[in-house]
């Protein structure tokens, strides 16, 4: 299946900035395993844009685990109205995230936070979502119960696999590597 992603004017290049930087920041600091930039263009931008269709609609995202900004920075990119906070308890990585939410000039919607994500989002400071996002974060049932308490009412938890028996997911593959991925939405109050 491949992709159908359409970007609002100036996203490219914003997009293809961020892969940039993840490359010239990865050379000092671990961020990311992978260090090709097809590679990153396939398994980091493309691997979050395909989950456009389980976030549109939404008008605040939490991305627990961002790592390096992904997926949140690709869909703040992508849906401009969206508020995104992205979150990781890796100081170097919330580092490069605050680094390129001022470089892409995101700041004022997307910000990030340096916090071990355990459940208690008022003493951690973090804000309850419409949307919920983590890239193989964890298992999927220990993800959709810490995800929970991030969620505000009605909202959903999205859980970026890889390759998944499970029934209630989208599955897809990356357009450049073939990759198979899946992607499953729950409602708030599952799990």
């Amino acid at each position: 299946m491949k992709l159908a992603v359409l970007l609002p004017g100036g996203a490219e290049e914003r997009l293809l900035t961020y892969a940039r930087e993840l490359l010239k920041w990865n050379q000092k600091v671990n961020l990311t395993a992978i260090t090709a930039p097809d590679e990153v263009v396939d398994k980091h931008l493309l691997d979050s844009l395909a989950v456009l269709p389980e976030v549109r609609g939404a008008r605040s995202l939490l991305d627990l685990g961002a790592g390096a900004g992904l997926p949140g920075i690709p869909l703040a990119l992508a849906l401009p109205e969206l508020q995104v906070t992205l979150v990781d308890a890796v100081s170097k990585k919330v580092g490069f995230i605050k680094h390129v939410i001022a470089l892409l000039g995101l700041a004022g919607r997307v910000k990030a936070v340096h916090c071990r994500a355990e459940g208690r989002p008022e003493s951690e400071g973090l804000p309850r979502a419409e949307a919920v996002i983590s890239r193989a974060f964890m298992e999927v049932e220990g993800w959709r119960a810490l995800a929970n308490h991030y969620l505000e009412p009605g909202g959903r938890i999205i859980a970026m696999l890889g390759q998944t028996d499970n029934p209630q997911a989208r599955r897809y593959a990356l357009p450049l590597s073939g990759d198979p991925r899946a992607v499953a939405v729950f409602a708030a109050g599952t799990g």
